[in-house]
């Protein structure tokens, strides 16, 4: 079938099973446009800020399990999602950037908008191709798509010029093959299984698959085969709650890390890199892996850690059995405190079976993930690469791709602010995510690192750069501009009451939670 070069990407994505497309199209983007019209297997998504829209196609993955599509203009656009789309490389998501770009013929001008967007995109692309020939259109788009999926997944950039998005005379291409992640080898998994016989105090730490949802039992085994359970301070999912094995969280703070693993001489790990710290800090070790410790490595991202740990659970013969103990709901929070960690009770109270939690809390976010631990079964989508403002968008994409669970994004203050803009589109396509934003009026977690770095007491220029007053921010006010319902709460009897009508309301809403 001829088509343009645009309606050839497009369709190709779409036979290779696109379903979703966030898009912040552009004047070069046009013929993609048009073309996303005439194809209804691809839901289009407006978000307002490329930020958005790399991130919601981040949480799409995370729950779909296969690539929404970005349709980003040029190279400033591009740079202007570049925070989330880093954030989805830490992910280990599969992500299609779909970039335009001036027409191959007007490059030589240097207009305003160019760039060399192949540069920019580069340290963030797992894969990066120019469609500069027509009759490449269909299978770059093709070869896009199998691209994403790694091993390890990750974000592709293709770049679409102009010219060639509106000229006829292409054709689509059939779906390439996925490779999709790598099993661990058997000796690999008998080595670590003779390790751990030897072993006085040995360890995994485990992110990726095994924490999926039904990766718990093997976690579970291995535990009760004295292996100690430790998963990454932060993974793009897990499944918690309802009872279900909770293994430990590595802490954030480097000191607290290093108490946590000193005894360990046997750290083996699956799914995840060796622990480091998230940055240096003086007098403190960059790394975690106590001195004298054996390590032993049955892979990173690129593999399918999930049946890595169950087949090394097998291979020890380790106990089968529910993975999951009688559970009962807790609780919400009463009396005068109200903080993160009363927060988290009543919200552990009210989450609805099968929810999904996007965690851009920030200082907020721990306590909350410690209290959910009691809550009814739900995944937790947390924040893999540091770069805050990932929060809302990621709650957008795992929304479009889950519409038949409740959503809720844990936001800071500060961090929602970064990509506000996702509220106008979850109003807009009647997304079923309740945001929570904790209202302290700061960068509170910068006033943690100022300490912790030795930077000295911060004066009057410091502390204005970690404020977020004067003015302060009225989250309702914004958010019902946007077209979200928001309702303040500053004491657990009003969040108890906003809860519990979230929480049996379809459609986008917003609880200020006012902690300073």
């Amino acid at each position: 079938m001829t088509a343009t070069g645009a309606e050839a990407i497009i369709g190709t994505l779409a036979d290779c099973g696109v379903a979703a497309c966030f898009a912040n199209p552009g004047t070069s983007e046009m013929h993609l446009v048009t073309a996303l019209d005439r194809e209804p297997r691809i839901r289009s998504i407006l978000c307002l800020f490329e930020g958005v829209a790399t991130g919601a196609a981040d949480g799409y993955a995370r729950m779909a399990g296969k690539p929404a599509l970005t349709l980003l203009h040029l190279g400033p656009g591009y740079l202007n999602g570049g925070a989330n789309i880093h954030n989805g490389r830490r992910a280990y998501v599969p992500m299609v950037n779909l970039i335009g770009d001036h027409a191959v013929t007007h490059r030589q001008y240097d207009a305003p908008l160019a760039s060399d967007i192949a540069s920019l995109a580069a340290p963030n692309s797992r894969w990066l191709k120019s469609v500069d020939r027509l009759q490449d259109a269909g299978t770059l788009a093709a070869e896009a798509y199998a691209a994403s999926f790694g091993p390890p997944p990750g974000p592709v950039s293709l770049i679409m010029p102009a010219d060639i998005a509106w000229t006829p005379g292409a054709s689509h291409v059939g779906p390439a093959v996925n490779a999709g992640l790598v099993a661990t080898p058997d000796d690999l998994i008998e080595q670590a299984g003779r390790a751990i016989t030897k072993a006085k105090q040995p360890a995994i730490l485990v992110n990726g698959t095994a924490l999926h949802p039904g990766g718990a039992e093997a976690l579970r085994r291995l535990q009760a085969q004295g292996v100690r359970v430790i998963t990454d301070t932060f993974m793009a999912r897990q499944g918690r709650g309802g009872g279900q094995f909770q293994p430990e969280r590595l802490p954030y703070f480097a000191e607290m890390a290093v108490e946590t693993l000193k005894d360990v001489d046997l750290l083996l790990i699956a799914g995840t890199k060796a622990p480091v710290a998230f940055f240096a800090y003086p007098n403190t070790p960059g790394a975690f892996t106590p001195k004298g410790a054996r390590t032993l490595n049955l892979g990173g991202p690129e593999i399918d850690s999930a049946g890595a740990v169950a087949r090394l659970a097998d291979w020890l013969d380790a106990p089968v059995g529910s993975s999951a103990a009688n559970w009962t709901r807790p609780d919400a929070a009463t009396g005068d405190k109200f903080n993160p960690h009363t927060i988290g009770q009543s919200l552990a109270h009210y989450l609805p079976e099968g929810a999904l939690v996007s965690d851009d809390g920030v200082t907020s976010g721990a306590p909350v993930y410690d209290a959910l631990t009691k809550a009814a079964r739900h995944e937790w989508l947390g924040h893999t690469g540091g770069a805050i403002g990932q929060g809302t968008p990621v709650a957008v994409g795992a929304a479009v791709a889950r519409p038949d669970v409740k959503t809720v994004c844990l936001a800071g203050d500060g961090a929602a602010m970064y990509t506000i803009q996702s509220l106008w589109t979850m109003a807009r396509e009647n997304l079923d995510v309740l945001t929570i934003v904790f209202v302290n009026n700061a960068y509170r977690i910068l006033k943690i690192e100022l300490a912790r770095t030795g930077a000295g007491n911060p004066g009057p220029a410091a502390d204005g750069m970690l404020s977020l007053g004067n003015p302060d921010i009225d989250w309702v006010k914004l958010s019902e501009s946007m077209g979200v319902h928001a309702e303040n709460a500053r004491t657990c009897a009003e969040l108890n009451d906003a809860l519990a009508r979230s929480m049996s309301t379809k459609g986008p809403r917003l609880i200020a939670c006012h902690i300073a």
